[in-house]
C-alpha cells in the first residue's frame, strides 16, 4: 500500500483547528487524539470537537482514542462520521464487540499498543481490525523523541499482517519525523502520524510530501 500521512491536530492551534485543517489539503488523515487525563497525563478535545471538525473539512478523520472507557464512547465517533476509530488495548474491556460497532457504523477499525505491549498476543484480534497502530512513543504528549525500540516489534507486525493475510494498514504514531519515517517505513509501517514535523513546519503541506516522498520507496 502506498504510504500515507496522518498529521496529528495535537501539534495543532486548537484555537483555529478548522483553518489548520486547512492547511494540509494533501493529508491522507487527520488524526485526532482524543485523551482524558485518566487513561493518559493529558486532556485534549471529546465528541463536540470531532463533530465540529468533521463539518469543517472534507479530510476523513482518523480517532486515536486514549481513554480509560472506549468500549463505552468509540462507537459514537463513528457514527458521528469518523473515517477511522482506534481503541487502545491496555483499556477496553470487550475489544471484539467494540471493534465490531465501530465496523458496523461505518468506520476503519483500529487497534492500538502502547511501546511496551507486545503483538503478538493479539494475532487473533487481526479478524476484527482494519489497522494496528503502534505507539512509538509513550502516549499523552506531541513533540517526543522517537523510541527506537519499537522498530523490532513493527517487523513483526508486519510479518503477522502478511502471514493473517488481510489488508491492514500499519500505523505508527509518535516522534515521526524526516529523520525517522525511513526507518519506520522499512521495518512495514505505511501510515504515518506525524504532529509537530507537519505543524511545527512553516509550510505544512510542503512536509507532507516530504515525508510522504521518505516513506514511498519503503511501501507498497
Amino acid at each position: 500500500m502506498a504510504a500515507q500521512i496522518s498529521p496529528s491536530i495535537l501539534s495543532a492551534d486548537f484555537a483555529r483547528l478548522a483553518d489548520e485543517a486547512a492547511r494540509v489539503p494533501n493529508a491522507d488523515w487527520l488524526h485526532v487524539d482524543v485523551m482524558d487525563n485518566h487513561f493518559v497525563p493529558n486532556l485534549t478535545l471529546g465528541l463536540p470537537v470531532v463533530e465540529a471538525l468533521l463539518k469543517a473539512t472534507s479530510t476523513p478523520i482518523d480517532c486515536h482514542l486514549m481513554i480509560t472507557d472506549p468500549d463505552r464512547w468509540a462507537p459514537a465517533y463513528a457514527e458521528a462520521g469518523a473515517g477511522s476509530v482506534t481503541i487502545h488495548a491496555e483499556a477496553a474491556k470487550a475489544p471484539v464487540r467494540t471493534l465490531r460497532q465501530i465496523r458496523s457504523a461505518g468506520a476503519r477499525a483500529g487497534f492500538a499498543l502502547n511501546p511496551a505491549t507486545d503483538v503478538e498476543p493479539y494475532a487473533d484480534l487481526l479478524g476484527e481490525i482494519d489497522m494496528l497502530l503502534l505507539m512509538t512513543v509513550e502516549p499523552g504528549f506531541g513533540g517526543q523523541k522517537f523510541l527506537d525500540m519499537v522498530l523490532p516489534k513493527i517487523r513483526r507486525a508486519r510479518s503477522l499482517v502478511e502471514r493473517h493475510g488481510g489488508q491492514i494498514w500499519l500505523q505508527v504514531d509518535g516522534g515521526v519525523t524526516a529523520d525517522t519515517i525511513e526507518r519506520c517505513a522499512e521495518a512495514g509501517a505505511d501510515v504515518f502520524v506525524a504532529g509537530s514535523a507537519v505543524y511545527g513546519a512553516a509550510d505544512p503541506a510542503s512536509a507532507i510530501d516530504r515525508l510522504r516522498e521518505l516513506a514511498t520507496p519503503h511501501t507498497g
